[in-house]
């Protein structure tokens, strides 16, 4: 797609600053300030890249307020992450869109429901007595057991399992390689061996869960692990048996969430938390990189360190321990000094 500077305004809704030739220049894509190029639109969210939109390429740049003194135009918008959105879908590359249909190379069960407009790719495998909604997509190579449904507008990328009695809801995305519905990690030491504790319960992933690459979302021993609706989940993610996430949580790359944890709505995990078994944690919690959560968490938290303690008081401990090098060569001096005193006194 091309679009000129002004006709990009309008589509944005935003105030343009700017007049002549320079509304007039084709935008052909986005870029960041630094790399932006004269065919781009370029964004600042804060004040740290304003320097740089000066001596930006961009042929113009979508802002929150009018920058004085900046040569090219500006657009000027509410809220410059939902512009970028939009003018980023406005310049996706064009890709081939799936084909609706069963490829020949697919095998279908007995019992199988496909409802209109599905697109099921290469070498799918869907076990007896499946349902999937309308105009859902099911990528090459994935495998859909028995019993289990995708609702409507649904994307299965490439590779994905989905095991047997799992529940998708509508406009559910998971991208490539990921699995629902494995197995949970649960076994008993029994005459000396560890067995396996059956999982004969499910997986539900509600409406508008969005769910990265090569995850694993285990089934529960009973009832269902749950995924709330418009819950978004980075890649390399586990999410054990029976684990109920609230709805529009975040959680971010390498995140471990073990067996039967309990998080309300709105929580965020920032990368490789971890979360012991059988911990709660409350609505709009907030959670650091790297923090190990040990117990129950109320509400409206933020919390740093491993194990997981307030954000303030892991900030002030890590300033004590970036001080201790100098506490350490001051309490060297002073025993120097104590030892010279000791010998003068001798």
């Amino acid at each position: 797609m091309k679009l000129t500077v002004k006709q990009l305004a309008e589509r944005l809704g935003a105030e343009l600053v700017g007049a002549g030739d320079e509304i007039g220049r084709q935008i052909i894509a986005v870029g960041p300030v630094e790399a932006a190029g004269e065919g781009d639109v370029t964004f600042i969210t804060n004040d740290r890249h304003r320097a740089a939109l000066g001596k930006s390429q961009a042929a113009a740049a979508i802002v929150a307020n009018r920058i004085d003194g900046l040569s090219k135009p500006q657009l000027i918008v509410k809220n410059v992450d939902a512009a970028l959105i939009e003018v980023l879908n406005y310049f996706a590359p064009p890709l081939k869109p799936a084909v609706e249909g069963i490829d020949p190379s697919a095998t279908l069960g007995k019992d199988v429901k496909i409802a209109a407009r599905v697109s099921i790719g290469p070498n799918v495998v869907i076990g007896d007595r499946v349902e999937i909604g309308e105009s859902s997509v099911i990528g090459s190579g994935c495998k859909i057991g028995e019993n289990s449904k995708v609702g409507k507008n649904c994307r299965l990328d490439s590779n994905v399992v989905v095991y047997h009695n799992c529940c998708l809801g509508k406009n559910v995305v998971i991208q490539a390689n990921s699995t629902i519905g494995s197995t949970g990690f649960g076994y008993s030491f029994i005459e000396g061996n560890h067995k396996l504790i059956p999982h004969n319960g499910g997986v539900v992933i509600e409406d508008f869960v969005e769910i990265g690459a090569n995850c694993c979302v285990d089934r529960a021993k009973f009832g269902n692990t749950i995924i709330g609706a418009g819950t978004k989940i980075d890649n390399f993610v586990q999410i054990a048996h029976n684990v109920v996430i609230g709805k529009g949580c975040l959680i971010a790359g390498q995140v471990g969430i073990a067996g039967s944890c309990k998080l309300g709505d709105g929580v965020v995990l920032a990368g490789q938390v971890g979360l012991a078994d059988n911990i709660e944690v409350g609505d709009g919690t907030m959670v650091g990189a790297q923090a190990g959560i040990m117990n129950d968490v109320p509400a409206g938290q933020k919390l740093a360190w491993s194990p997981a303690i307030d954000y303030k008081e892991a900030m002030r401990a890590l300033g004590n321990i970036m001080r201790l090098p100098k506490l350490a060569e001051k309490l060297k001096q002073l025993a120097r000094r104590v030892e010279k005193l000791e010998k003068d006194e001798d």
